[in-house]
């Protein structure tokens, strides 16, 4: 099959990149359906922060929105991604970190 450079929109930051014909070769050989949709720039700050690292994937590359709870287990303050419901404890880092260790959860 033959390939030819296309250029492409990327999702995060609206630049062009171009999409070669060796990548295309590339994508095809690893059997890859989908084009990729993000400039290498935006493609490696995804992969330096795994798509987390205080960015929400939903919220187009915007820092994630963190809340204040309160650690259930030192009572020390923590930020936390999601809103603490109440029903549920909410730990600081360091004491998630204790409570993953000591049940061998996640």
């Amino acid at each position: 099959m033959s390939y030819a450079d296309r250029t492409l929109t990327c999702r995060d930051c609206g630049t062009e990149f171009v999409f070669t014909a060796g990548e295309q070769e590339f994508y095809a050989q690893k059997g890859f359906t989908n084009e990729p949709t993000r400039c290498q720039s935006c493609r490696q700050s995804r992969k330096s922060g795994g798509g987390r690292g205080g960015y929400d994937d939903s919220a187009g590359g915007r820092p994630r929105e963190m809340h204040t709870a309160i650690c259930a287990s030192c009572g020390k303050e923590a930020q936390v991604p999601f809103v603490p419901r109440g029903d549920k404890p909410v730990y600081c880092s360091d004491c998630f970190q204790q409570q993953r260790k000591s049940t061998g959860r996640y």
